[in-house]
């Protein structure tokens, strides 16, 4: 488990944007805790990004299906840029992230009075997923038939439901997601002295565009890529609310 602090280390103390064309992110985060009350959380951490300085953007999605993402940039230089379309409020504060154990790390969003604490772990299937990840041509990562054969076979094998690795976001941007190393995840989380009760898949899977929410805690370091956003065909719109 050392590997995923030396990992995070590295990505914070030498941030690199990913080559490439487009709007590129380099870091680390929880692609999805989702729990049997209905809550689901989920956390990006770039340091390095194209647009700008790096972000910390946590999102959550109630029990009745509204999504709130809080980021500690201007909505329209971190996720909701993308995401915007499908959420329901897009709101800029502080977010703290902090590791306390080569294997755990615990998130804050004070003004949500969020508390979410983070413990990883590996399994058989995850050292397998990390194995053929290390080994794979750097050109395949981007390539529609391999991504759509890992996606499909990453979800199967960590029954996390569908995983979609590439596709096309709310606000119409097309993206590719490259998680290089993945770690399952478990702990526990509170919002306004609320808990949020056990780990746990939703009752049914959500997605926001083509972007299927896992089913099971998985934390990555990978990258992500967008298309260049284009005023003419894509929306600058933070979040559904703004009309």
């Amino acid at each position: 488990m050392r590997d995923v602090r030396r990992l995070v280390e590295s990505t914070e103390k030498d941030p690199r944007i990913p080559e490439g064309g487009g709007e590129r992110f380099q870091g680390y985060g929880v692609m999805a805790a989702p729990f049997r009350s209905g809550h689901l959380l989920a956390m990006r951490r770039f340091p390095a990004s194209s647009l700008g300085p790096g972000y910390s953007s946590v999102w959550h999605r109630s029990p009745r299906g509204r999504w709130t993402f809080w980021s500690d940039q201007p909505a329209l230089q971190a996720c909701p840029r993308y995401f915007g379309r499908a959420i329901d409020a897009a709101i800029q504060t502080e977010i703290f992230v902090s590791w306390d154990s080569p294997a755990s790390f615990w998130v804050a969003v004070p003004s949500a009075n969020l508390e979410w604490s983070i413990q990883l772990r590996t399994t058989v299937t995850t050292r397998i997923l990390n194995t053929m990840a290390r080994l794979m041509p750097g050109s395949w990562w981007h390539r529609p038939r391999v991504l759509r054969a890992m996606g499909a076979m990453a979800g199967r094998l960590l029954r996390a439901g569908e995983m979609s690795l590439q596709g096309q976001a709310p606000n119409g941007q097309r993206f590719v997601v490259n998680p290089m190393r993945i770690w399952m995840v478990d702990g526990h989380a509170s919002i306004s002295g609320e808990a949020l009760g056990e780990p746990g898949p939703l009752a049914a899977q959500v997605r926001l565009g083509d972007f299927w929410i896992p089913q099971r805690g998985l934390f990555a370091v990978g990258r992500a890529f967008f298309e260049r956003t284009d005023p003419r065909r894509h929306l600058l719109l933070a979040s559904a609310t703004q009309g």
